[in-house]
């Protein structure tokens, strides 16, 4: 079975104050490089990776495909780019130059309106992805929920992921309102959902797989194994996991599919997804 992380990062010195990350994070206070994550992704049998943008700033996204350049387990990047420049069309199409420039995500859930992404600009921008088929990552919270399924109305053709799983607040145990809300997403056939991002919405000392088996068969269950990923989140995840607890505890909730539909959730959808070749070169 081929496995992709479909959800990592890196982090430098430079990110720390960019990122004003608050006292409770001081773990991710220091460099993640991929030096460190290779040996990890080796020893657990992961392939290859998505590496996700963690600032707007479009020095972030060239950093990231540079670091692409020379890491052939990288597979894909998922970029920033200003989506309500009038010029972003041009910005993607030299993107686009990069053979491994798969996506382009915002942080939508800082955004102080959460409507922020139904502004004509940004629409005009999204539809700028839609038309280049370039995916988009979603990164809502509660606030953002309900606007999802206008966004896909707006730009139908639009290939989208929802990060995270729309980051419900699972040490309090909120489901429902969430559950209502990805059954609508869901309805989107264009809309993916990442398995990533759950054990730091849990208890970061107490969680167990258990608190997550509900959430990852809710999203099962709305979105089918076709439209679901796994990602790890490394290294935001180590605020309440190491890697391989957030993979085995993935591999828990995930103990009742089928040998071809685990395959298709660990690394098949997301190859598809970002269009990811079938085997990396070294």
């Amino acid at each position: 079975m081929t496995i992709i992380d479909a959800h990592q990062h890196f982090w430098q010195a430079k990110v720390f104050d960019i990122l004003r990350l608050p006292p409770e994070m001081e773990i991710l206070k220091q460099e993640y490089t991929p030096e460190q994550l290779k040996p990890v992704l080796d020893e657990y049998g992961i392939s290859r990776t998505v590496l996700v943008q963690t600032y707007s700033s479009m020095e972030n996204t060239w950093d990231f495909l540079r670091i692409a350049e020379s890491h052939h387990w990288v597979a894909a990047v998922v970029g920033w780019v200003d989506l309500a420049d009038p010029t972003v069309g041009t910005v993607l199409d030299s993107l686009m130059q990069h053979p491994k420039f798969r996506g382009v995500r915002h942080q939508w859930h800082d955004e102080p309106d959460p409507e922020w992404i139904l502004r004509p600009d940004v629409l005009r921008g999204l539809r700028e992805l839609e038309r280049r088929g370039i995916p988009f990552d979603l990164l809502p919270k509660q606030p953002q929920w309900h606007l999802i399924p206008h966004v896909a109305e707006a730009v139908p053709d639009l290939p989208m992921v929802i990060d995270h799983i729309g980051k419900p607040n699972i040490a309090a145990r909120q489901f429902d309102d969430w559950a209502r809300a990805m059954a609508d997403a869901a309805a989107s056939p264009r809309i993916m959902c990442k398995l990533s991002g759950m054990v730091t919405e849990a208890d970061w000392r107490l969680w167990t797989p258990a608190d997550l088996k509900p959430y990852v068969e809710k999203v099962l269950e709305l979105f089918g194994v076709e439209r679901v990923m796994f990602g790890s989140d490394w290294p935001v995840c180590l605020l309440a996991a190491s890697y391989p607890r957030v993979l085995n505890a993935l591999r828990e909730c995930l103990g009742a599919l089928s040998t071809d539909e685990l395959a298709m959730v660990m690394g098949g959808n997301a190859a598809r997804f970002y269009g990811i070749a079938e085997q990396a070169t070294p």
